[in-house]
């Protein structure tokens, strides 16, 4: 039934063409309404660019303004359940900010990644590789079409459970209405801008999972070609040296995607190839960085007050409401950083099948290109957030204790009875 409605969630068959860019499909229209993209017809670039600068003034910069300045005039009219409900998305909303304006500081990276997978696309000849890029496109889409299920769904529940109670949801202040004699049109501003700033977070939390999905595609399908090394008799030594240095250069072209130039370079001198990183090196880690950065500072501070208002404010439609946002939250790290601990161990799967490849009766060229390649496939990708913390599952669930640290707090000195 979904897939009627959004075809490029389910893998097409290999009679139709498909690229690993088609990954993004859903999520690059998305980034051209708000602007994050370029134009393709030029006659159109200077309106573009004005929509681009009035969409994001007014969800980057008004809206969380607008937030504190309802906290600023209405702050004796908040009940304490309404107060954490809007303050979880505040706190959020600013992390939002900075997470946009990472995302759009990377296009240039992201258009530069495309260059590179298009180029592993051209190594996949086989049916069977094809058909691994057709499910790893259909599983990128498939992603952003459920991050969209899940956000959305807790603005609509959130939204109709105050709405049912007589109260606005996030408190929104907007200029030159009254909120209070017109509840209705306010709601219908208060959700209209909310489900679309919610839709601008999704962007940022969806690109860097879908991108990674894309880079794991491709170095599952470099370990199956490392397993065929050598395994095929009809080919002689040169044809078998040749095989190893496609695979060198796919794992370089890798590393051009997601890993550093001080790695590429130190890559090009191990392996005698040309040490020239082209401009797309390093396309993806300054974006993702920054953007997973700034929600690992932030999900236990959101998830503490959520918690909060659960255990201690909320009645049953806010409560759903809070569970729903939870939930979401999870999201915009949990997936990332769980795909990133399966390429670190699909990094030590590679060096692994080339270990074990046939290569013991293989000329001593072929040896010698195959132990600088082993070392090289023996640094695992691990990407930093910010240059500071790991991306992986261990970090994340470290943020995430930082939640019942908060409640624990909270319940020690009785401060939610104060408020009740």
């Amino acid at each position: 039934m979904l897939s009627k409605l959004v075809p490029r969630i389910k893998a097409k068959p290999l009679t139709e063409r498909t690229s690993s860019r088609d990954a993004f499909v859903y999520l690059d229209r998305v980034q051209k309404f708000f602007g994050w993209t370029a134009v393709e017809d030029k006659r159109w670039r200077i309106p573009y660019i004005l929509w681009g600068i009035f969409m994001n003034l007014l969800l980057i910069f008004f809206l969380p303004i607008s937030m504190l300045v309802a906290y600023i005039q209405k702050f004796k009219s908040f009940t304490a359940g309404e107060f954490l409900s809007s303050l979880e998305l505040t706190v959020n909303m600013y992390g939002c900010v900075l997470k946009c304006i990472y995302t759009i500081w990377g296009f240039k990276g992201f258009t530069a990644a495309r260059k590179v997978l298009d180029e592993l696309d051209l190594r996949c000849t086989s049916d069977e590789e094809r058909n691994s890029v057709h499910r790893c496109v259909a599983l990128g889409n498939l992603s952003y079409v459920l991050f969209h299920i899940f956000y959305s769904g807790y603005v609509v529940i959130n939204w109709t459970g105050y709405v049912l109670m007589g109260r606005h949801a996030w408190m929104m202040y907007l200029p030159g209405l009254d909120a209070e004699n017109n509840f209705f049109v306010a709601s219908l501003c208060e959700i209209l801008l909310m489900s679309t700033v919610v839709t601008m977070q999704q962007c940022t939390d969806v690109s860097p999972l879908a991108h990674m999905l894309m880079a794991r595609c491709h170095i599952c399908l470099l370990k199956d070609r490392l397993t065929k090394l050598r395994t095929d008799p009809t080919k002689d030594e040169d044809e078998h040296y040749e095989e190893l240095r496609n695979c060198v250069h796919d794992h370089r072209l890798i590393l051009e995607y997601v890993a550093s130039p001080s790695a590429l370079f130190l890559y090009a001198i191990k392996t005698s190839t040309s040490p020239h990183l082209p401009s797309y090196v390093n396309a993806l880690r300054p974006t993702f960085s920054g953007t997973i950065f700034v929600q690992f500072l932030l999900i236990g501070i959101i998830l503490g007050l959520s918690m909060i208002n659960l255990m201690f404010f909320s009645t049953l439609w806010t409560g759903l409401g809070t569970m729903c946002y939870m939930f979401d939250v999870c999201l915009e790290t949990f997936p990332f950083c769980y795909l990133c601990n399966m390429i670190i161990d699909d990094c030590q799967k590679l060096s692994d099948n080339l270990f074990q490849s046939d290569w013991t009766t293989a000329s001593r060229r072929y040896k010698s290109t195959l132990v600088y390649f082993l070392q090289n496939l023996q640094k695992p990708i691990i990407l930093t957030a910010g240059g500071v913390f790991p991306i992986c599952m261990q970090t994340n669930l470290s943020m995430v204790k930082l939640a019942f640290s908060v409640v624990t707090v909270i319940k020690q000195f009785n401060l939610a009875d104060k408020f009740q």
